[in-house]
């Protein structure tokens, strides 16, 4: 065959499959979402004390993340990646207006507000950083080379530091773990991992004293010894060990929960709603959750690893990791072997934000999901 008629039929290919398929959708992780967010119903209608408005609120938010990432799906993962950086300086800059403009809320300025609901964007950092990364990595050999390694951890620290100054020290480190991921994913080598690891521990005294705040090492000594303070620093996590312990295997059924009803248990709807879920739904209830987040987890590492493209597989394998650090880190503070941080339980805490950024990354991924591979010259 020769090369024009190669070409004819490549095009004829692709025309044919824009009639079949209008629109990107990668079914598999819609089935593991929607999975998901019925849990997420069930544990916030409890959680809230059967309020309706969170209720409707929540599913306002699900319905503009839906949409969101059916319309990101559709557009093409090279042109997602060349407005990789756009994306991530706009973020940035918004970092900064927080800083000067920023609303204050619980002793931290976190949020802008846009008349119409307030944003954070620190969640959104949760995205265009591991985008970022992808696109500037995507295009140069693996393993990254010390200049590029240099580079990539500028972008990884600014807007870390930034959050963690609002102050958000959790999200912060989980920006940042986010970002170390993506360098991991691209191939880095293992004395700059090994001496990474060794500068992180030297520097561990240097941030306790400098960088943690009063509440924060509080926090961290809490964890140690909850019950030297029941009615204080410990009641949260006292509380939510009280729930998932008097769960049992079976729980006391929905909207029968002690701990969550009687308003025992703090923030139950957002970052302590699995703690909810252990005690109305028991050890069962939480298996089932964990194995649908298994099931999306494997559904994204999936596309990482089939992904035409070395910005695609950066992308997705980032965030595939981000969100199990989430995940590890919610169920970590809450039965009480991490220490309390800001941390939602992805897809289930009530929360706009949060749910926005990840619908715009599932977008993502469903656009690298269908991407035709590339063919370097």
């Amino acid at each position: 065959m020769q090369n024009s008629d190669f070409v004819r039929t490549l095009k004829t290919t692709e025309r044919t499959n824009k009639g079949k398929y209008p629109f990107k959708v990668d079914f598999l992780l819609v089935i593991a979402l929607i999975v998901l967010l019925a849990i997420s119903m069930l544990a916030l209608f409890s959680a809230t004390g059967e309020n309706i408005d969170y209720i409707n609120r929540h599913l306002a938010f699900i319905g503009a993340g839906f949409f969101l990432m059916l319309l990101i799906s559709q557009i093409s993962a090279r042109t997602i990646e060349l407005w990789a950086f756009y994306i991530f300086g706009l973020t940035t800059i918004l970092l900064i207006l927080v800083i000067i403009i920023g609303i204050d809320a619980k002793g931290a300025q976190r949020w802008l507000d846009l008349i119409i609901f307030r944003l954070q964007p620190s969640e959104l950092l949760k995205v265009s950083l591991p985008l970022a990364l992808a696109a500037y990595l995507g295009r140069r050999a693996t393993p990254p080379i010390a200049k590029h390694v240099f580079w990539s951890i500028i972008l990884i620290s600014v807007p870390s530091f930034l959050i963690i100054f609002q102050p958000d020290l959790g999200t912060g480190i989980l920006v940042f773990a986010t970002g170390v991921t993506t360098l991991f994913l691209a191939g880095l080598r293992r004395r700059y991992i090994a001496g990474s690891l060794f500068i992180f521990l030297l520097t561990i005294p240097l941030m306790w004293i400098f960088m943690l705040r009063d509440y924060q090492k509080q926090r961290i000594l809490t964890l140690l010894s909850p019950e030297d303070d029941l009615l204080g620093s410990g009641w949260n996590i006292v509380q939510s060990k009280t729930a998932i312990g008097s769960g049992g295997l079976y729980g006391k059924g929905w909207l029968n929960g002690t701990q969550s009803q009687l308003d025992f248990l703090p923030e139950s709807h957002t970052d302590f709603i699995i703690a909810v879920l252990a005690e109305e739904f028991g050890l069962i209830g939480v298996v089932c959750t964990l194995a649908a987040y298994a099931f999306l987890l494997s559904r994204c590492f999936f596309i990482s690893a089939h992904a035409k493209s070395q910005f695609g597989r950066l992308f997705a394998g980032s965030f595939a990791v981000m969100i199990f650090a989430h995940i590890f880190v919610n169920l970590g503070m809450v039965s009480g072997i991490l220490p309390i941080v800001g941390a939602p339980l992805p897809l289930i805490s009530f929360g706009g934000n949060s749910a926005l950024t990840l619908f715009m990354g599932f977008g993502i991924l469903t656009s690298i999901s269908h991407e035709p591979r590339r063919i370097r010259s």
